[in-house]
């Protein structure tokens, strides 16, 4: 699979790019529509996700290279060439999410509510962010065999993108879209549960995403490693347990309290 998308000699565009490009447009797209449900001002997210994309695109970056730092400390220009590919998800959501309690505290809004309108649209992109390590050639599992890889009914043109160097590979990466895109749709049901209180979107998605990364983790061969331990594993049975944790205080009490239809969202001018 050629990662080159264009290539006008001065400058070439990548497929990654693109593919992080169409995650951050559409999946912007719907933060910004699922923000107007919660009565959110444009402006307020606009703001937020201007930076907040910045934000996480560098910590995502840094989480890399702090994991590969033998081979960047020898090769400092490399740490630019992200459309190289590079982006570790779980620095992005880090950094992300420290940007957006710390931006809305500046505001007076709701953290928790504001992280719940983010979630759904973070699912949908990454989903499509993913298929960006398919046209890299990476973020795929072991060595397998045609057979196995039709016996999954996996799509020709995945298979053979998955053909690298003469080898087929387990297409992980396409595990863990599928496994997002999937949350993406369960979570716009659940975001219209009459009794669902506010943060528990968020916890939901620590849940849903730990458990699904944690055991596609599992089948990859490029894990950031921890000493011997798979780096993105450890940080998936946190999420779990942070978002049971999370799940569990915010749903004590009456059912009908720190519901969305009684919570006021003011507006934020700028």
């Amino acid at each position: 699979m050629n990662p080159v998308l264009l290539d006008l000699g001065v400058i070439k565009i990548y497929w990654y790019s693109i593919c992080i490009f169409l995650a951050i447009l559409i999946g912007g797209t719907l933060v910004l529509r699922e923000a107007k449900k919660y009565n959110y001002t444009e402006d307020f997210v606009l703001n937020l996700f201007f930076w907040d994309i910045i934000v996480a695109f560098i910590g995502a970056r840094l989480y890399y290279v702090a994991f590969n730092w033998d081979y960047f400390s020898a090769n400092l220009i490399d740490i630019l060439k992200v459309w190289e590919g590079g982006l570790a998800i779980h620095g992005g959501i880090l950094f992300g999410l420290i940007f957006t309690l710390l931006y809305s505290k500046k505001y007076k809004a709701k953290p928790l509510c504001v992280t719940d309108f983010i979630v759904v649209g973070l699912l949908l992109g990454q989903a499509i962010g993913r298929w960006g390590n398919f046209f890299n050639g990476e973020a795929h599992g072991a060595i397998t065999t045609l057979a196995n890889l039709k016996n999954m009914l996996i799509p020709n043109f995945i298979i053979e993108g998955m053909n690298i160097g003469g080898n087929y590979y387990i297409p992980t990466f396409l595990f863990e879209s599928i496994w997002c895109f999937i949350g993406f749709i369960i979570f716009l049901i659940i975001r219209r549960t009459k009794y669902i209180k506010v943060g528990q979107l968020t916890s939901l998605y620590f849940i849903w995403y730990g458990v699904g990364r944690f055991f596609v983790e599992g089948m990859r061969t490029d894990s950031l490693m921890l000493a011997n331990f798979r780096m993105a594993q450890i940080v998936s049975v946190v999420m779990v347990i942070v978002g049971i944790i999370m799940f569990i205080i915010l749903g004590k009490g009456s059912k009908f309290e720190n519901q969305y239809s009684n919570t006021k969202v003011e507006t934020i001018k700028f």
